[in-house]
């Protein structure tokens, strides 16, 4: 019988791995949204976004709520690395009446040894009696929080049960008993709390009171956590063995799914004394743990806690007892009357018996003091029965925290998880293997995990002053990080008056006797249809923009558009020689692209993307403004450059191409788009740098004569603000950046959206931070102070949605030579989604000015048009197409717009211009 016992309170290896993997799998499901109100593992958000980095100053008050008693203290930290606080503590009794009274006089009496306490400190140092306190709450029962101030008792535990608090917020009724205790000077209310009852008006007269504000409210198990989180290195992970059981850790937010935090992580109360309530512990679950949780108030939940928690675990061995006896096992001939009785063999008797190693002298004297007579034998066969119920709550522990380390290995994408975790409990304490047990056992259930077992100091209540001190800390670092990237939030009275003002500067641009003076020119590119998808034929594009340049064939077909390209370098001697050297190279390339794909025996129509600044005068004509990009080929500025490729192709005798349209990459992006959709009549660049073009009204274009018809307009919109319109909206950070580039003041609105100076944005504000201490504890790297040095794709990595870019961000700023901790990671991410909203939103109101032109030009109500769209910064940035497209949404209601990828708009696109116009010339024929 004795055997038998002892093995149903052991349980396998196996079913150990199996009882981890049921925990992990409800730990998922208390995260989730969707199923979080049917998990037995709660995983309560706590609030709690970070841990203690050793800048924590000043005096911070607690209370704790133990099982038999109020506990309070004062805490002053001083900034050292909270090495050394200061504390000063008194522990009241707490009534049984109080446990099991009405709510109100729980805290009513709570704030009574607040008001005691403070009599006691306060007159012990004058100079302390005006000080504002933030109060710490540890508040050890099962609560749904949704804010670190705010939060609803769900059930009361431990003996606690007292009326009219399940369901409220714990915090406001500490706060009203608090206001209650006595009232200011001048008797006006407020959070005033008096030293000493009964005092005289006179003194109060005198200011000797202090102003008391919950600002904290946490379980004793985050207590736990953060003041392990003091010992010099951060702890993610606490578990609590006493009375009760639990444990939390610091779960990636974005996983947290029943909160809308999504940065970094969050501190998650498991409450995983529940679990198992649902059956799935019942093969484990013996005889003398059914007859405890029948005899317990709450008979059916908290079974994993009545397994484990050191206020049950004198009752199972007690009902171990009293079976084994019915069976002859133990004290037989003797009367254990004295086990009838229910808490008689207590959690101490345990403990004592457990843990006396010489002989069972001390046993037989520890059984005889209840009034038993045992003989040597049944005094070894209790030792082995309480061994085995203490060894098996430590076994539990082991399996519940290798379930939890494991998940935060998994969800951190790491092959090693090394961790701190924070102990504290009379089972941890009190039994000298606890530590051993939950070493070893952890290890073999979650081999990949490497946990440092870290004792608790001064039990909860001074992790619940590092709470409050963080809390506030945050609370002032999140002001000051407010007040940095307050000029960067635009509002959408903002950005509606920079759509505005794009309006004004786009009219400007179309009228005759304004465009010279206006900065968005507005420039007629004489493309005056779209793809109506009847083109076809094979047609060739030139797209030369660098030191490459390509040569494409663009097959149309009824069945669909086929390509094919070859790309030709441009040596630097002839970039730099002579123009008719320049296109002859050119023309050169032409004719081997043409031999090599067969097609030297017709005349092919050519579509030319320039990109160079032109004046366009019409869709075959355009004069080089100025060479850029390490041009400088003599003869060509002022000349009409399509007249230069065809001077160069009759010096060589070349009949295989006809040069029909010059055309602008935004418009070739239009055209590519056009062509499986007709609706497409914008075309937008977002990457390195910034443009738009649309198709306008011919009425409306006063730089081109007649009224006939659309054209498409090159709006050249980089420059917009450059007459200093949007001067309103540059930012500190913004003129920096502008007066380190090549053409200051100029392209003003291409610096605030374009890829090619995010990323300066970004490391400027970062430089601001830093000098603010907000960053990298104020200490810059060499390498931050370096211009360019962060590169605008650093964006779309550390803006990634999945909580795990963290790791990446951390990779990124380790490149950096930045000594960043995880909240600056966080941080980190701030700082580029700022930047990056901002830019989405601004290129959203130029796009708005746009289509609500678009729409009263042809005096719609409601406008559906298509935006075909290239640029790395749109294609690859997470958030950036999204932010857009609703932002334009907000401001151009009464506008349908879809987005389309464009795919080669410089060389399919150029081809499809060369397309149409052949269709057009086809048709007047």
């Amino acid at each position: 019988q004795i055997q038998r016992a002892l093995r149903s309170l052991s349980v396998p290896l196996e079913r150990l791995h199996v009882m981890k993997g049921h925990m992990m799998e409800d730990m998922c499901k208390g995260l989730s949204r969707q199923t979080h109100m049917q998990a037995k593992v709660r995983m309560l958000p706590t609030y709690i976004c970070s841990t203690p980095n050793g800048t924590e100053k000043g005096s911070f008050l607690v209370v704790e709520l133990c099982q038999n008693q109020v506990r309070t203290l004062l805490v002053t930290l001083y900034g050292d690395g909270n090495m050394s606080p200061h504390m000063m503590y008194k522990i009241f009794d707490l009534p049984d009446s109080i446990r099991q009274g009405e709510g109100e006089a729980l805290f009513d009496f709570i704030a009574h040894c607040v008001s005691q306490f403070l009599a006691e400190t306060i007159s012990s140092d004058p100079s302390r009696s005006e000080e504002h306190l933030p109060l710490g709450f540890v508040f050890p029962f099962t609560c749904r929080q949704t804010q670190l101030d705010k939060a609803e008792l769900l059930s009361w535990s431990k003996g606690f049960s007292c009326s009219g608090v399940v369901g409220k917020d714990v915090v406001q009724l500490l706060q009203s008993a608090i206001n209650k205790q006595e009232v200011g000077a001048n008797g006006t209310g407020g959070h005033w709390l008096s030293p000493f009852k009964g005092w005289k008006s006179s003194q109060f007269a005198s200011g000797q009171f202090c102003k008391v504000d919950v600002v904290a409210l946490m379980n004793d198990t985050v207590g736990t956590m953060m003041t392990c989180s003091m010992e010099g290195r951060p702890c993610e992970v606490a578990i609590v063995a006493d009375k009760g059981s639990n444990c939390c850790f610091m779960a990636e937010a974005y996983l947290v799914e029943t909160t809308e935090e999504t940065s970094g992580r969050m501190c998650v109360n498991t409450e995983w004394g529940c679990f198992g309530d649902d059956g799935i512990l019942n093969d484990i679950f013996t005889p003398y743990d059914a007859r405890v949780d029948e005899e317990s108030s709450n008979p059916g939940e908290k079974r994993f806690e009545k397994m484990v928690g050191t206020l049950y675990l004198g009752e199972i061995v007690r009902h171990a007892l009293i079976a084994l006896t019915a069976e002859k096992a133990i004290f037989t001939g003797t009367s254990i009357a004295v086990l009838k009785e229910k808490g008689v063999f207590t959690m101490q008797h345990v403990l004592d018996v457990v843990n006396n190693e010489d002989g069972i002298t001390e046993v037989r004297r520890i059984l005889e003091a209840l009034g038993l007579q045992p003989s040597e034998r049944d005094c070894g066969r209790v030792q082995q029965i309480c061994r085995a119920v203490v060894g098996r709550a430590a076994t539990l522990h082991a399996t519940g925290l290798a379930a939890i380390l494991s998940y935060m290995c998994q969800t951190r994408e790491m092959e090693t998880l090394m961790v701190s975790v924070g102990v504290e409990g009379e089972l941890y304490t009190g039994y000298p293997r606890f530590e051993e047990i939950l070493l070893s056992v952890s290890r073999l259930l979650s081999p990949e995990c490497i946990a440092t077992f870290l004792p608790s100091r001064d039990g909860s209540g001074r992790g619940a002053a590092m709470v409050t001190a963080v809390a506030l800390r945050l609370a002032a670092q999140r002001r000051e990080v407010d007040e940095v990237l307050a000029p960067l939030r635009l509002s959408l009275a903002d950005l509606g008056k920079v759509q505005a003002l794009m309006r004004e500067e786009m009219e400007r641009g179309l009228g005759k006797a304004t465009n010279a003076s206006a900065s968005v020119r507005m420039l007629p590119t004489y493309v005056s249809h779209t793809p109506d998808g009847t083109e076809r034929g094979n047609f060739l594009a030139l797209d030369l923009g660098g030191t490459n340049f390509r040569v494409l064939v663009v097959r149309i077909a009824e069945e669909g558009i086929s390509m094919s390209s070859e790309i030709y370098v441009i040596p630097v001697a002839i970039m730099q020689g002579t123009g008719e050297g320049l296109f002859d190279h050119i023309i050169d390339c032409i004719i081997d692209f043409q031999l090599k794909q067969n097609l030297v025996t017709h005349t092919l129509p050519l579509g030319f993307t320039f990109s160079f600044p032109c004046q366009q005068v019409g869709l075959d004509k355009a004069l080089l403004l100025t060479w850029t990009k390490g041009f400088s080929a003599s003869g060509c500025v002022g000349q009409d450059v399509v007249q230069l490729l065809r001077d160069a192709a009759q010096r060589k005798q070349h009949l295989g191409m006809e040069v029909v349209a010059l055309v602008n990459d935004t418009v070739g992006t239009m055209m590519a788009c056009g062509y499986d959709d007709p609706k497409c009549e914008i075309g937008l660049i977002v990457g390195t740098g910034t443009n738009a073009c649309y198709m306008e009204e011919m009425r409306n274009v006063g730089t081109v004569e007649g009224d006939e018809g659309r054209m498409c307009i090159n709006m050249e919109w980089g420059a917009f603000g450059d007459n200093g319109c949007l001067d309103h909206i540059f930012t500190h950070f913004d003129r920096v950046v502008d007066e380190t580039t090549i053409n200051p003041g100029k392209q003003r609105f291409e610096k605030l959206i374009s890829g090619m100076y995010l990323g300066e944005i970004v490391r400027q504000i970062l430089m601001v931070m830093t000098e603010k201490q907000l960053l990298f504890q104020g200490r810059p790297s060499p390498k931050l102070q370096t211009k360019n040095i962060f590169q605008t794709k650093f964006l779309s990595t550390i803006e990634l949605s999945n909580g795990l870019a963290l790791r990446q961000i951390r990779a990124i700023l380790n490149e950096l030579e930045l000594d960043a901790s995880f909240e600056d990671s966080v941080l980190m991410r701030e700082v580029c989604q700022t930047v990056s909203l901002r830019a989405a939103q601004l290129c959203a109101a130029g796009l708005a000015a746009v289509v609500e032109k678009m729409r009263e030009n042809r005096g719609l109500d409601q406008l559906s048009v298509s935006v075909g769209v290239d640029g790395t910064l749109y294609k690859l940035h997470p958030r950036f197409s999204t932010n857009l497209q609703k932002t334009l949404k907000d401001l151009a209601p009464n506008c349908n717009v879809s987005f389309l990828l464009s795919e080669d708009g410089s060389g399919k696109g150029a081809a499809l211009v060369a397309a149409v116009a052949n269709r057009a010339a086809n048709a007047m024929q």
